[in-house]
């Protein structure tokens, strides 16, 4: 059966996630920006409106993960940016792994 949300992002992908965040300023005030996270998605679980992805990115040296809900409102978009061959479904043990991976080819 086909995932309705983003049918496109599937384990393997290297996604740009968009994320509104609300700050407030030291005055007071409250700004909302953009925050942009691009990461792999190492595993998708759940079904329609629960479901999640995991992506994880390097930032320094260290490894960030991050669960997004597909259905979160403050997500404006999520771009694919390049997507990779694999074999399955869940992705953890690229936490350690070494080698790249291969790049899709149509």
């Amino acid at each position: 059966m086909p995932n309705k949300l983003y049918p496109e992002v599937v384990p393997g992908a290297t996604i740009k996630v968009y994320q509104k965040i609300k700050e407030i300023t030291p005055k007071g005030e409250e700004k909302e920006r953009i925050q942009i996270f691009e990461g792999i998605v190492l595993a998708r679980r759940g079904s329609g409106v629960s479901e999640n992805i995991t992506a994880r990115k390097e930032s320094y040296g260290i490894g960030v993960e991050k669960i997004f809900p597909l259905a979160l409102p403050t997500i404006e978009k999520i771009e694919v940016v390049k997507r990779m061959k694999t074999r399955r479904a869940k992705l953890h043990y690229l936490k350690t792994y070494k080698k790249k991976i291969k790049e899709y080819k149509k």
